[in-house]
């Protein structure tokens, strides 16, 4: 069995173009052959593949062992902390096997699995189709940057095409192909959640991710208004119409125009530097290749389960964390690590984290500390919730460290002691 199912060919990190381009997309397994697959409950763990590390389960550096449980003193209960070195060794464990509630840890998974499935040169398309009756219509894939100069765009295209007479038309029909409201927030999501905009919709046409200071409660009634606006200021009518995301395409339909997002570089960042909750979602669904959560879960699942990592208490409830049963173990997060730094495009997704003391959701923590600048990880934080996983560099090589506090008092200080312990490669000498 391989490891990783992408193109092993990873020269460099991308870099943002400006060119329109069609994006490769990958194939992705079948709803069918899913239903045919045994449940994931009742899978064995799979053996790592042959030629890379695998996380070993006994402890090796019992000298860290014993100043990580003295860092976390009395609070060890309500944490779960993981340490391993590059050759997969266990150099200290603090209820590593015990689910925790991993707030936006869960981005680490869902950026790895969308790398690995599409690639770091994929972008997200909002393309504009031509059908056979003359009407048009715009489809989306969540670009969190969609905004009203691509929209724009589209209207003056529609009014363009009108045919072999090339005078804009009279009446411009247009679809807008979205998903059904009761799929644009995760179930668990918390309804208070949902106004802030942290907790916006997730639509495949999100005009600034379906946030303004808030949430946008109703996407595709503010991307009506925004294109029939557009195309009325320019002389003519409009006739604006929602119909189903996962209806196919008519035979006879014509693709006029696309616009590219980011490449993936810029959307790896965004989820993970920035902790951006819809991004993190749509990378889910994309890589999964549907946009019904429950499949996407499952085939991430599946694609987790074939990496070979320690499953036992695993739950995908959503792509960003935000959902409170989603369930990680320090342990599983530590061997992700571990086994992202071995794939072709692990320096891209290495790139795409927050930097103690530097950048992203870390630039305030450990600053002129050891750390600064050597940590490279995701924070997470809902209430109760704290949550800091990643790659430490040390003169000994990377370190994978996982620390999920579901309790802690101070669980910053708690972190920032444990990963400078892990920093001191005299207790685990080789």
């Amino acid at each position: 069995m391989t490891l990783f199912t992408t193109p092993a060919s990873c020269q460099s990190l991308p870099r943002r173009s400006g060119v329109l381009a069609l994006a490769v997309v990958l194939a992705t397994l079948p709803a069918a052959a899913l239903a045919q697959q045994v449940p994931l409950a009742s899978l064995p763990p799979l053996p790592p593949p042959v030629g890379l590390p695998q996380l070993q389960d006994q402890l090796s550096c019992p000298a860290l062992q014993q100043r990580l449980l003295a860092t976390v003193a009395s609070q060890a209960s309500v944490w779960s902390i993981t340490i391993a070195d590059a050759q997969g060794r266990l150099l200290a464990d603090l209820n590593g096997t015990r689910p925790r509630i991993p707030a936006s840890n869960q981005k680490l998974v869902s950026t790895a699995y969308a790398l690995d499935r599409l690639g770091p040169d994929y972008r997200l398309n909002t393309q504009l189709w031509r059908l056979g009756d003359g009407s048009f219509r715009l489809t989306g894939e969540g670009d969190p940057d969609l905004a009203l100069p691509q929209l724009q765009r589209f209207a003056m295209l529609a009014m363009g095409s009108g045919g072999s007479s090339g005078q804009t038309p009279a009446l411009v029909r247009l679809q807008i192909a979205e998903e059904p409201r009761q799929a644009w927030w995760p179930q668990g999501w918390h309804p208070d959640d949902r106004y802030y905009a942290y907790g916006a919709p997730i639509t495949r046409l999100a005009v600034t991710s379906n946030a303004i200071h808030e949430a946008v409660m109703n996407p595709p009634s503010r991307l009506q208004t925004l294109l029939q606006k557009t195309i009325v200021q320019r002389g003519a009518k409009v006739q604006v119409s929602l119909v189903s995301a996962r209806a196919p395409l008519p035979g006879d339909a014509v693709l006029l125009h696309q616009e590219p997002s980011a490449p993936m570089h810029n959307l790896l960042s965004l989820a993970n530097t920035e902790s951006h909750n819809f991004t993190a979602e749509v990378l889910l669904r994309q890589g999964a290749g549907t946009w019904d959560l429950a499949q996407a879960a499952q085939r991430q699942m599946l694609w987790l389960t074939e990496q070979g990592l320690p499953m036992q208490g695993v739950r995908v409830a959503d792509g960003s964390g935000l959902d409170r049963a989603n369930r990680l173990t320090s342990r599983f997060l530590a061997a992700l690590l571990l086994r992202m730094d071995q794939h072709p495009y692990g320096r891209a997704y290495l790139a795409s984290m927050a930097v103690a003391g530097q950048r992203g959701t870390l630039r305030n923590l450990y600053v002129g500390t050891p750390l600064q600048g050597q940590f490279f990880g995701k924070t997470g934080t809902i209430s109760g919730v704290r949550s800091i996983s990643g790659v430490l560099l040390t003169a000994a090589g990377p370190r994978y460290v996982s620390a999920i506090s579901n309790g802690s008092s101070s669980p910053n200080e708690t972190i920032g002691r444990v990963l400078r312990q892990a920093q001191n490669t005299q207790l685990c000498p080789i």
